[in-house]
């Protein structure tokens, strides 16, 4: 089957840090799917993997974000049979989906909502589990217009996490949202996809804050450069207000900012329940389910910006190249093989 794989950690500008490759077709056991790849997303996490992770020679697999159909399914499988649409993420201790057939667990894949094609499904696993985990299992933020009300300051709105942290929290919770975004075609992004108020983080920060929400916020996703802004967003915390990070802050956070306001921290990694097998792992499935009801409602919207062309090489050499220029707006999608 054809796949696209990378066997050393080359910068994305050498023709050989993503290569076309021939694997064998893997076969379903247990609780594994096997699915035909209809269409890929590329993330951070794609391009991460890339530059830290050798693989010494042999083909790793990328690719964190899928929509196809289930072409089999092994002995243990409850929830899925052969001819369902799915979506997922995968898991990062298993081979990507930058590949024809991919097995994953059933207990980590939704139904691909079924007003989406596969390339706008295949736009929102990552994404959609990571904003949803840090919203409401790790802040714990209750869903419903009748909820608690609130402010939540979301940095980089206009990405891949952010668009979707702005829709879940604007669609999802009485919360008011104030997303950050620096250019006019990312503010705009942000304020279409909800937000009630938007910011520029590359100005001053806490001012703009504070005028639209003169007591602070309640809650941050801090979702890129924390490191950079962790001492305003501890600023414009209220007092026991909740932090949110995504990223991989270059130097330690001084978390004994966090004290006299007895503010929490809270990291949020979506592989977490696959890596270690949790006992909860199936609420990823319950997730992406939910997820697509609340698609087909019309009540979500897939955050797919561009189109690159088939699953290749050459296109995803592209694609983790404007991933590491971090100027992306939504997400950018791959479809079919060459």
């Amino acid at each position: 089957m054809k796949a696209v794989a990378y066997r050393r950690s080359l910068p994305i500008t050498d023709a050989e840090s993503l290569l076309d490759v021939t694997l064998p077709e893997p076969v379903a056991q247990g609780r594994d799917l096997l699915v035909r790849v209809e269409a890929v997303s590329v993330n951070p996490v794609d391009t991460k993997i890339r530059a830290r992770v050798d693989p010494q020679g042999a083909d790793k697999v990328l690719g964190w974000d899928a929509a196809g159909t289930v072409v089999a399914v092994g002995a243990d499988v409850s929830l899925f049979k052969p001819g369902d649409q799915v979506y997922y993420a995968g898991a990062l201790d298993r081979s990507g989906s930058n590949v024809e057939l991919q097995l994953v667990d059933e207990r980590i894949v939704g139904r691909k909502p079924s007003t989406l094609d596969f390339f706008q499904a295949a736009a929102m696993p990552l994404t959609t589990i990571t904003a949803w985990e840090l919203l409401f299992d790790r802040f714990g933020i209750a869903r419903g217009n009748a909820a608690q009300s609130g402010t939540v300051l979301i940095t980089g709105a206009a990405g891949g996490v952010g668009s979707m942290a702005v829709q879940l929290a604007r669609r999802l919770t009485n919360l008011t949202v104030i997303g950050t975004a620096s250019r006019p075609e990312t503010q705009a992004w942000v304020r279409e996809l909800g937000a009630h108020h938007v910011v520029d983080h590359r100005g001053d920060l806490k001012a703009q804050v504070l005028a639209v929400s003169p007591q602070g916020v309640d809650y941050v996703l801090s979702l890129t450069h924390t490191e950079q802004h962790y001492p305003v967003l501890v600023e414009l915390l209220k007092p026991q207000g909740k932090l949110g990070l995504i990223d991989d802050p270059a130097t330690p956070l001084d978390i004994t900012l966090l004290k006299r306001r007895s503010l929490s921290l809270h990291w949020e990694f979506m592989f977490t329940r696959s890596l270690f097998q949790t006992e909860d792992m199936k609420a990823q499935h319950r997730l992406l389910n939910e997820v697509a009801d609340l698609v087909d409602a019309g009540v979500l919207r897939s955050t797919l910006r561009e189109h690159l062309g088939p699953i290749d090489a050459t296109h995803l050499r592209r694609a983790h190249a404007q991933i590491e220029s971090a100027g992306t707006i939504g997400k950018l999608v791959l479809g079919g093989f060459a």
